[in-house]
């Protein structure tokens, strides 16, 4: 029904291309669609989660909201997993991991269920108050909506990689009204390149989710907060570095431990349950860690730091409020991760884009309000709320520009680019030592699939072993005589022989070269066996080894071929190097093409 609705609103865009189009003009044309409908969808949803969360909230009392509050995540998240069981059949793909394993992996054809999917259950989960954000869910939704429309108007691949990036980069920009944001997003986290063919189409996409945000949504408000920065106070956002790299560190830990026990507990709603209850008891004892966190961040910005405490059970004591709120800070802070792998974990659907702006927003408080209550030097709360925001987006997505330009966009602080910098690329750096990976790619690595690192790399993970296995090897059994194999030699095109069981388990191999004197030794061509000629292979290859480690292997040992085995241990054929290297030129070639 989605991809019907694509197609009929994109027939006069299909039309034209018929008549001759200039292909850049065309393409320009195009990613403004995307973007029109990414920022489409990104409105929507923002809008639905916030007007209905009031309506949830407005029937209630407000001395009975913190138990409400408690009690809503896992209706939520019940919601999600029948949503995902009854009309996903199971496959939700949570996460932008999966949209950048399709551009790897799949020529960035993305499942025409993203369309509504990921809008549907992060709709249901977070208006209930699950604790993740919804920038993940839009940038999925945007990535489908660029790569289903490039199939509908059958562009090319390279030109369908690009328009996946567009949406993604729309959806970004339309909840944040960060064009420049939203384009460097798609460059650093989606596509992990920009040229000059690639900078245009972005852009424009944008810039269009940018203005439909504008026209139809306030985006995500927050205040102007500065207009100079202290030189004395760069030692401080050297710190800062330091504590929101830390910080990103054990989010992303936290995030992958929780996520690894969430995949082992049985029972979907056995987690749905266990899930719930225990979401509902951190944010029955921590109120801010409710929904995406935003309004806690707006609060510290606009100095009223002392209500992160108001509804919950620290309200009462008021007398000790200035440690107090230092206390419910740094809590929020440290169970955020945890509140957003609950949420996700137990079966609802969200990102850990938000969860990094808010657990960064609350770091940078509690550093300021130390140093502060410290009488070292004072320093403004306002600006290392903001640092603390960028510098845990950088460290927790990898992604240093988006965290530079999304908190100088979205809070009017362009004077602040000095400290953004400092912050941003310190935290960067010291992270990516302790975590070479992001929150995003760091399982697809664990699964072979190398993404973000080079050109050579990203283009052999599009190909995989079990595509390029070649079969037309003749096999030879371990007792067949000389005699024998000679035969099989006079009708073979190959010059490599597997030695093979009749259970299908690799002995050895016989080249013609290393036998060529035993063929014209035809007075033992009755006594002499295979086993006697074969030698054990220098290497063996699995169907689930990436071809770079395959090639490198191949150049260290001089071979030019190499057995593929099943995780049985059956012969399947044989990899070798012209073929990964004719395919690696072949991809080589469709992603120049544009």
């Amino acid at each position: 029904m989605a991809q019907n609705t694509i197609h009929r609103l994109l027939r006069p865009l299909l039309l034209w291309r018929l008549r001759h189009i200039s292909d850049r003009v065309y393409l320009i044309l195009v990613s403004m669609v995307v973007g029109l409908l990414a920022g489409l969808a990104a409105v929507l949803l923002k809008t639905l989660v916030h007007d209905t969360q009031k309506m949830l909230n407005a029937w209630v009392p407000g001395q009975y909201q913190v138990f409400t509050s408690s009690f809503y995540p896992i209706i939520g998240i019940a919601l999600t997993v029948l949503f995902t069981r009854y009309f996903l059949d199971g496959n939700l793909g949570r996460g932008i991991g999966p949209i950048i394993y399709n551009i790897a992996r799949q020529g960035s054809v993305v499942p025409r269920s993203k369309l509504y999917s990921q809008l549907v259950s992060s709709f249901l989960t977070v208006t209930f108050g699950g604790s993740a954000g919804l920038e993940a869910p839009i940038s999925v939704t945007g990535s489908a909506i660029g790569s289903n429309t490039s199939r509908v108007l059958r562009i090319g691949r390279r030109e369908r990689r690009l328009l996946t990036g567009c949406g993604a980069a729309a959806g970004v920009a339309a909840i944040f009204n960060s064009p420049i944001a939203g384009v460097l997003f798609a460059v650093e986290v989606i596509l992990s390149e920009l040229s000059a063919a690639y900078f245009v189409p972005l852009l424009i996409s944008s810039a269009t989710a940018t203005v439909v945000s504008k026209a139809l949504y306030a985006g995500q408000p927050f205040v102007l907060i500065t207009t100079s920065w202290p030189v004395d106070a760069v030692p401080l956002y050297l710190m800062l570095a330091v504590f929101t790299a830390l910080l990103s560190v054990y989010m992303i830990r936290v995030y992958f431990w929780a996520d690894k026990y969430f995949e082992q507990l049985p029972g979907t709603f056995r987690k749905v349950l266990l899930g719930g209850l225990a979401l509902g008891g951190l944010v029955f004892l921590f109120p801010p860690l409710y929904g995406e966190g935003y309004n806690i961040v707006q609060l510290l910005l606009g100095g009223r730091a002392e209500q992160l405490v108001n509804g919950s059970l620290f309200d009462v004591f008021q007398e000790q409020s200035v440690w107090l709120v230092l206390l419910v800070a740094a809590g929020s802070m440290l169970l955020k991760v945890v509140a957003t792998t609950i949420t996700i974990g137990s079966g609802g659907n969200g990102g850990m884009f938000g969860s990094s702006l808010f657990a960064g927003a609350l770091c940078g408080f509690v550093f300021a309000r130390l140093i502060n209550m410290s009488g070292l030097y004072p320093i403004s709360e306002v600006h290392f709320i903001v640092l603390g925001m960028a510098g845990t987006l950088a460290g927790v997505v990898h992604a240093p520009l988006t965290g530079i330009f999304l908190i100088a966009e979205i809070t009017g602080g362009y004077a602040l680019f000095v400290p953004l910098m400092v912050v941003t690329s310190g935290s960067y750096l010291i992270t990516r030592y302790f975590e070479p990976y992001s929150v995003y790619t760091r399982k697809l690595v664990q699964k072979g699939v190398y993404v973000n690192q080079d050109r050579d790399r990203g283009l052999l993970a599009q190909l995989d072993v079990a595509s390029l296995t070649q079969t037309d090897f003749l096999p030879v059994r371990p007792d067949d005589t000389l005699g024998e194999l000679v035969q099989t030699f006079r009708h073979a095109t190959r010059n490599l022989f597997p030695v093979v069981d009749a259970d299908g388990h690799l002995h050895g191999i016989v080249s013609l070269d290393t036998v060529r004197d035993a063929l014209f030794d035809d007075e033992h061509y009755n006594t002499t066996r295979v086993q006697d000629l074969m030698s054990p292979p220098p290497a063996i290859v699995r169907p689930d080894d990436t071809l770079l480690d395959t090639l490198r292997c191949m150049e260290q040992l001089d071979a030019w071929a190499l057995p593929v085995l099943s995780l049985d241990d059956r012969y399947l054929g044989f990899l070798l190097k012209s073929t990964i290297l004719a395919n690696y030129r072949r991809q080589l070639i469709k992603e120049s093409e544009i």
